[in-house]
C-alpha cells in the first residue's frame, strides 16, 4: 500500500476514475481532518437533539390586568420598579410577575382580583405606580364584555351574576341574556374565573383597560 506522501494519483476502484492528489498530504493530516469531521458531525447532531428535546415553552400572554389604582400603562411603565412589593402584599396571591418584564400583573382566569377593603397592593406601593382609590367603584381594571352565542345564561347559568363583587351584571328577563353595566363593572375578573369554573367554554372576558383607551 502506497504511503500517503508518496501517493500522487489514485484510482478510484467503482468508477475507475484518477483522481490527482497532494503528494506532501501524509497521515496525520488524512487522521486530524477525520477527527475534526468526526467533532462537526457530533455538534451538529447535539444542536439537532437539543432543538427536538427542548421543551415547549408556554406563549407569552397579552390578557393581563394591572392591579387596582394602576396608572395608564406608559406612566406605569415609567414609575414601576418591579420591587415586588405589591405582589408580596396581595393576600389571595393574585398578582404576579409578567415573564415578560417582571412587570405586577392578573390573570384573571387564574386568579381574579378580590378587590381588598383597604387594597394592601396599593398600600405597598412606594413609587405611585399604584394610587389611592376612594371607594371600590373607582377600580378601572378593565371591562367585561361577553359572548351571547357561548353564555349558558339562558339555560339557567347566573353563577358570575351572583359572584359579581360589584353587581355589574344582571339578567336581561326579556332576552335572557347577561347585561353588563359598564358604569360599575371595575374589571376585576370574577365573572370570568366563575365562568372558566362552570362552563366547558369561557363565556365572558375582561378587555383590559389598556386595550380600552386604544378603542375611545
Amino acid at each position: 500500500m502506497l504511503s500517503f506522501r508518496r501517493q500522487a494519483v489514485t484510482r478510484n476502484s467503482k468508477r475507475g476514475i484518477c483522481v490527482a492528489t497532494d503528494p506532501s498530504y501524509g497521515r496525520r493530516d488524512f487522521v486530524k481532518d477525520s477527527v475534526r469531521s468526526v467533532a462537526r458531525a457530533t455538534q451538529e447532531f447535539c444542536s439537532l437533539r437539543d432543538a427536538a428535546t427542548a421543551p415547549d415553552l408556554p406563549p407569552v400572554r397579552y390578557d393581563w390586568l394591572r392591579p387596582p389604582g394602576a396608572v395608564e400603562d406608559a406612566r406605569f411603565m415609567e414609575r414601576c420598579t418591579r420591587c415586588g412589593d405589591c405582589i408580596k402584599a396581595c393576600p389571595p396571591g393574585a398578582i404576579l410577575a409578567h415573564s415578560r418584564d417582571g412587570t405586577p400583573v392578573i390573570f384573571a382566569d387564574r386568579s381574579p382580583c378580590l378587590l381588598c377593603d383597604d387594597f394592601p397592593c396599593i398600600a405597598a406601593c412606594s413609587v405611585e405606580a399604584l394610587l389611592p382609590v376612594e371607594v371600590v367603584g373607582h377600580v378601572r381594571m378593565g371591562l367585561a364584555a361577553v359572548s351571547h352565542r357561548l353564555c349558558t345564561a339562558g339555560h339557567g347559568c347566573h353563577a358570575c351574576v351572583s359572584k359579581c363583587p360589584t353587581s355589574a351584571l344582571a339578567m336581561d328577563p326579556d332576552s335572557l341574556r347577561l347585561v353588563i353595566e359598564s358604569d360599575t363593572c371595575v374589571g376585576c375578573g370574577m365573572c370570568e374565573a366563575v365562568c372558566k369554573t362552570v362552563n366547558d367554554q369561557v363565556a365572558i372576558r375582561i378587555t383590559p383597560a389598556r386595550q380600552l383607551a386604544r378603542i375611545d
